[in-house]
């Protein structure tokens, strides 16, 4: 008989739960009815509603360069307790050409906890012995600390095309060698700010951790004008090409994110990765990174445009059933000005070596989509240590379209002591960006500086706008 009850009990609750997922999905289909009227004003409001609403909406986003624009599928899913908010995101996307794809699983748990009422004790004038509970004056307005939140996921991507040009700042063209990747990483990550503080409270500061499996299969790329990486290049002069070890990757570090005066706003990252390789230790290797950001915004940062929330999953871009937010329709005047420092170093032993396709690369775009000297090919430089200097202007010009203009300087090193401040190569970019929304940033630019020529650049962002990042490839 228990065992009745409990098989009842399980049943109701699965019934329970497909007729909420069956409700999402009923209210889903209403809203798109609504968006998509058959009228050519309603396009673009049909558009933006099939790629953001939830559960169900299209995937879409620019793969790694060279590796073409995917297209896809997600689902989202969330769930509030009293004291957690509960997210899945599940995508799959797909280029039309070449093969390439990547799958994943992300599972996100912000800790809400319930708001304790904390009456206010005063002291009456006069003999200081009198007491009174008050309630906290509208003009107070409370302190919200922000959310500690897990992240558990699971990704793989597939890459026929990748560019290889050889280790270090001297590379040539000549060198030019393609390869195909896959890479799967299982794993997980905390964010936990500290607030208890009140000192500190306005440093914005939190610690990371991570704890991440790595798997990567490299092969080669023919039939191509260009060589497979494995007919130009050797285990020595591309380390990790004749096998890849599965990696242990363990990483701590922590950001202060302070807004100053509502104008300038502070985005300073600090960690240390360390990678295990159990079955070879001629691949394990550290490395530190320091990411300094500095963003003036010309109007305030209450007007800058929508930043990734990292309560947020990828293909999320707002809080629980929350509404996505709106297309602009006027000018929403924003602008602002920004400086980064980023700074990488390696550290393996005399008998190891840093497995070139971990190593950070300067080029175009890198592995995560993130330009810097657009105006070499794509990874056209690749070294275990890294140098950028980057400077920026980016400002609204109509509704969610913007200009954008960016200047680089950066150098990579095979060995610390050779990372410097000469031989700097420099680069210029100047485009148009696309903040429609909840709708991925889009960002379309013309790049030129330096002895290869220019390049063109387009790159819709794989998470929708207010979504958190995936998980970093290098």
């Amino acid at each position: 008989m228990r065992w009745c009850v409990v098989v009842l009990w399980l049943a109701s609750a699965a019934l329970a739960q497909e007729s909420m997922l069956h409700a999402e999905l009923r209210r889903e289909g209403e809203r798109v009815a609504d968006a998509c009227n058959f009228t050519f004003k309603s396009i673009p409001m049909c558009g933006y509603t099939l790629f953001t609403d939830h559960p169900l909406h299209i995937a879409a986003g620019s793969l790694p360069p060279q590796n073409g624009f995917g297209l896809g599928t997600a689902f989202v899913w969330t769930e509030n307790t009293r004291n957690w908010r509960l997210s899945w995101d599940f995508d799959a996307v797909g280029t039309f050409t070449g093969g390439n794809w990547r799958a994943g699983g992300y599972m996100k748990l912000v800790h809400t906890p319930h708001p304790a009422k904390s009456p206010i004790v005063v002291t009456e004038p006069g003999d200081g012995t009198a007491s009174a509970t008050v309630p906290k004056p509208k003009t107070s307005a409370p302190f919200t600390h922000p959310h500690t939140v897990f992240n558990l996921y699971a990704q793989s991507i597939s890459l026929n095309k990748l560019n290889y040009f050889g280790e270090g700042n001297d590379t040539t063209l000549a060198g030019a060698s393609l390869f195909g990747m896959t890479h799967t990483i299982v794993g997980a990550n905390a964010i936990k700010p500290v607030y208890e503080l009140a000192a500190i409270r306005k440093l914005n500061l939190s610690f990371q951790g991570e704890i991440n499996g790595r798997f990567v299969s490299i092969r080669g790329d023919h039939g191509q004008s260009v060589p497979s990486i494995e007919t130009v290049y050797t285990n020595a002069t591309a380390p990790g090409l004749a096998s890849q070890p599965a990696f242990l990757q363990m990483g701590e570090g922590f950001r202060i994110k302070p807004v100053i005066a509502d104008r300038l706003e502070l985005n300073y990252l600090g960690t240390l990765q360390e990678f295990f390789a159990p079955s070879s230790s001629q691949n394990s290797f550290l490395r530190w990174t320091a990411d300094l950001n500095h963003t003036f915004y010309l109007y305030g940062h209450s007007k800058a445009p929508v930043q990734s929330d990292d309560q947020n999953g990828p293909d999320s871009c707002s809080h629980g059933g929350d509404k996505c937010p709106d297309i602009p329709r006027t000018n929403n005047l924003n602008g602002s000005i920004g400086a980064r420092i980023l700074l990488s170093e390696s550290i393996n032993s005399a008998t190891s070596a840093v497995p070139f396709y971990f190593q950070q690369t300067l080029g175009g775009s890198d592995i995560n989509s993130a330009q810097s000297l657009a105006s070499y090919q794509d990874y056209r430089f690749r070294a275990p240590n890294l140098l950028l200097l980057q400077g920026s202007v980016e400002h609204s010009i109509w509704g969610p379209f913007g200009a954008k203009f960016m200047a680089d300087q950066g150098r990579l090193a095979l060995t610390r002591g050779d990372l410097g401040f000469s031989h700097l190569r420099h680069s210029y970019a100047a485009g148009l960006t696309l903040r429609a929304g909840a709708f991925p940033m889009v960002q379309l630019m013309f790049a030129w500086g330096g002895p290869e020529g220019h390049h063109n650049i387009f790159n819709m962002n794989t998470s929708l706008l207010g979504g958190s990042a995936r998980p970093l490839l290098d």
